[in-house]
């Protein structure tokens, strides 16, 4: 059995009654609050009608709920991946790293941050690849998850009716990452120690329960 303290299963395992809703990339399924809280909002299985997204120089936007949060993106190079697991080990022994690792925002709104999957440098991910990105959030009364399946095109320009601009509701946010898309850096902080050391031991027996699956 596996067990990685800094693993992505073990910092987000919790019933929620809170919401957010992803906007770019378009998600598995249409939104249905109540399913948050489950893997990839309940939708199990990856979708035939993959959005095609940059290898590099991409963005992920959503909307939040809460004006403080916890979040973060995952991945997973399976080609249906239906487990949390998946998104930590593919099922060929690949070691998966955070699409974007752990940040608190600490605004409510529209949010926009770069997402350059082609620098995570994935065993075998290149142009053509599939991947599927799961996007997790807290805001503070429980953990909330909505998937997007993506085909990773190298070349490929979002389209300019689709844009990255934080229109927050209190105050502008930056990216969690070093590309900047506002300003105020306060708004957006990392807490990997910071989130890891307040999960506690259910985040461990329950990370536990998960790599079984």
């Amino acid at each position: 059995m596996m067990f990685k303290v800094s693993s992505p299963l073990l910092v987000f395992a919790a019933v929620a009654s809170a919401h957010f809703q992803l906007q770019f990339p378009v998600p598995r399924g249409a939104f249905v609050a109540s399913n948050e809280p489950n893997f990839c909002d309940g939708y199990q299985n990856s979708v035939n009608n993959r959005s095609t997204f940059p290898l590099n120089g991409g963005f992920i936007s959503y909307k939040s709920g809460h004006p403080h949060s916890t979040n973060a993106v995952l991945i997973s190079i399976d080609q249906d991946p239906q487990s949390f697991s998946a998104f930590n080990t593919s099922s060929t022994g690949v070691q998966l790293p955070f699409a974007v690792p752990f940040f608190e925002l600490n605004t409510a709104g529209t949010f926009c941050f770069p997402l350059n999957i082609g620098d995570l440098n994935i065993q075998g991910v290149t142009n053509g690849s599939n991947v599927t990105i799961q996007v997790m959030y807290n805001g503070g009364d429980g953990n909330l998850f909505q998937c997007s399946d993506l085909t990773l095109v190298e070349d490929f320009s979002i389209p300019s009716n689709i844009s990255c601009a934080n229109n927050t509701a209190t105050s502008t946010s930056t990216s969690p990452s070093s590309t900047s898309t506002s300003s105020n850096s306060s708004d957006a902080t990392p807490v990997h120690a910071q989130w890891l050391a307040t999960v506690g031991l259910i985040g461990i027996v329950i990370f536990i329960g998960l790599s079984g699956l």
